[in-house]
């Protein structure tokens, strides 16, 4: 199966946007593996929004308590059991967007980045330019090193850091594959021209 995953140096650094506007790119199937919050817009249903060419899957587990998934399983008394979170099958590029950073629990024996390696896809890293992005992306980029789970590169989100940038795609030696800005109206139209002008999606196709 071909398709990567999307997982961040935290949550909120722009990853669902970063995977939507990709998903549109590539005309690529999207699965969000576990919704963890179900108020107001989810990432599957702004990935829909936002990616209308896109096949966006059903979610394995929808749960209400928006915290981290093991502590929302727990919360909602939902067991997070492996066969469910296997990847589903689909004829185009898969894009999987991970939940929070990449070692956040699914479930206490289980990290994000024990599940990516289990499904042996590259991660591409999403990462905010902001201070402490260079520690944070570093330890999220050695965190998938550790579990032999290749990167594509970094998609940076925000204003231009050119010093950063430069620091953690050289240090470890990863493709830095474009900076994201933050859109202004954020919708379709305006997300596929910034990822058509900034993004090197034919270095993750």
């Amino acid at each position: 199966m071909s398709g990567f995953i999307v997982t961040g140096t935290d949550t909120d650094v722009g990853k669902t946007v970063v995977a939507a506007g990709l998903a549109q790119a590539l005309r690529a199937a999207y699965w969000k593996p576990v919704q963890a919050g179900l108020d107001g817009e989810t990432d599957s249903e702004a990935v829909t929004r936002l990616a209308p060419d896109a096949m966006v899957l059903p979610e394995a587990f929808r749960l209400a308590t928006p915290c981290s998934p093991h502590e929302a399983a727990r919360i909602d008394g939902v067991e997070l059991a492996d066969a469910a979170l296997t990847l589903p099958e689909t004829n185009r590029t898969l894009i999987v967007e991970g939940a929070g950073g990449a070692l956040v629990p699914y479930r206490e024996d289980l990290l994000a980045a024990d599940l990516f390696a289990r499904w042996a896809l590259p991660a591409m890293v999403v990462a905010r330019t902001a201070l402490g992005t260079i520690s944070h992306t570093l330890l999220t980029l050695e965190a998938l090193a550790g579990r032999g789970v290749a990167v594509k590169g970094v998609v940076f989100v925000g204003e231009e850091e050119p010093v950063a940038e430069a620091a953690i795609t050289r240090i470890r030696r990863v493709p830095h594959l474009g900076r994201l800005p933050r859109l202004e109206p954020l919708d379709a139209d305006t997300l596929a021209a910034a990822v058509a002008a900034n993004i090197r999606v034919d270095l993750l196709a």
